[in-house]
């Protein structure tokens, strides 16, 4: 969001980023001040969260979400409150909203979309990043995609999930995609110096949880490991714990959060990315991984990820820890053909998620629903 944020700004748009001052979104606690500055050019107003309510009454309508349970919706709208709250933001939109444009919320799920839809649902587009999760199937999700005016999605399964959670989904919706930058140049023997790196790996990168299949791919690569006694470790980055097992201890290597420029190196010095996750709507580290010359090797139940491997070429699926040992044998033993998948993948990123084409599709959404004419 804030990316996009920034490309239309550089393109004329007068843009303002309202956003909270919490920096985990496992706490939502605010970490950062409630203040208005400028960031490049962008106006950026944070708002303090409010996490409140009864936590056994906000966990017992979680675990039922989770089961697939049908909520009533005032259980619904208890559920999207006791989550955490941005009232100073809602009163923010309340009394400015006439003096935008246009209104981008994202992502679905979260009170500051669902609240934020209704203040001036006919000027308000939401860009839900949905997954087939039980959260996109609550009736507070469809009603809210199908209030608003507009609807950015990032990849034709989600749009095709987009019209079966919401029947009535925004009539202004389209797909715009999203945008990543190469940087100018990888340091990839750097990386595995720096992190003493000696063997070939594998690369995880993204949130250690559940939902992005870290638990999954654990126990399938420590499977594998003990099958097939394959000569490659797997590394992995970002947030939340990792909680290796004590038999994979030495195989597998945890280097918490890097910064943006390290993860570059990380993506370029790996023999393949690994990703595990079936919740994706775009999948960022896709791209980077191809930008980086790195193919990438995915489970094929993602219908996102899966779709972009098959539409570009440059990657591989496994079904079960039989397959995903294969794939990483083949790109151990194989270097050549693995980089051709990763040159397919490459040229793919750069044909249909440059910021020159993503902008020119939101900036196109954007003209429709405001009337005027691109600036």
């Amino acid at each position: 969001m804030a990316e996009a944020a920034r490309g239309l700004a550089t393109r004329g748009h007068e843009v303002e980023m309202l956003t909270t001052c919490a920096k985990s979104h496992y706490s939502w606690a605010n970490e950062f001040p409630a203040e208005t500055f400028d960031d490049e050019g962008l106006t950026v107003r944070r708002f303090a969260t409010v996490v409140g309510g009864s936590r056994i009454a906000a966990r017992r309508l979680e675990q039922r979400v989770q089961r697939g349970e049908r909520l009533e919706p005032a259980d619904e709208i208890a559920w999207v409150n006791g989550r955490f709250r941005v009232p100073d933001l809602y009163a923010h939109l309340m009394a400015h909203a006439k003096a935008y444009d246009a209104i981008v919320l994202s992502p679905y799920l979260f009170w500051s979309t669902i609240y934020g839809a209704q203040v001036a649902p006919e000027r308000t587009v939401v860009m839900p990043c949905l997954h087939d999760e039980p959260y996109a199937w609550l009736g507070i999700v469809s009603r809210t995609l199908s209030s608003v005016a507009g609807a950015w999605l990032l990849s034709e399964p989600e749009h095709e999930l987009a019209h079966r959670v919401a029947p009535d989904l925004a009539p202004r919706h389209s797909v715009v995609g999203a945008a990543v930058s190469a940087p100018e140049a990888y340091d990839p023997a750097g990386f595995r110096a720096r992190h003493g790196l000696g063997r070939p790996f594998v690369l995880y990168a993204g949130r250690r949880e559940e939902g992005k299949g870290w638990n999954r791919l654990l126990r399938a690569f420590g499977t594998t490991v003990a099958a097939h006694d394959l000569p490659v470790d797997l590394v992995t980055c970002g947030v939340g714990p990792a909680e290796v097992p004590d038999g994979l201890a030495d195989r597998v290597i945890d280097l918490g959060y890097l910064e943006p420029e390290e993860l570059a190196d990380a993506f370029a010095a790996a023999g393949a990315l690994i990703q595990p996750s079936r919740n994706e709507s775009f999948s960022r580290t896709v791209m980077e991984a191809w930008l980086a010359g790195t193919p990438v090797v995915a489970d094929a139940a993602g219908a996102v990820v899966a779709w972009h491997c098959e539409r570009s070429g440059g990657g591989l699926t496994y079904s079960d820890h039989v397959e995903l040992a294969e794939c990483i044998a083949f790109v151990a033993d194989a270097p050549k053909a693995a980089a051709a998948l990763a040159d397919r993948g490459r040229e793919y990123v750069l044909a249909n998620y440059s910021w020159a084409t993503v902008l020119d599709a939101m900036e196109a959404s954007l003209d429709g629903l405001t009337g005027r004419s691109r600036r």
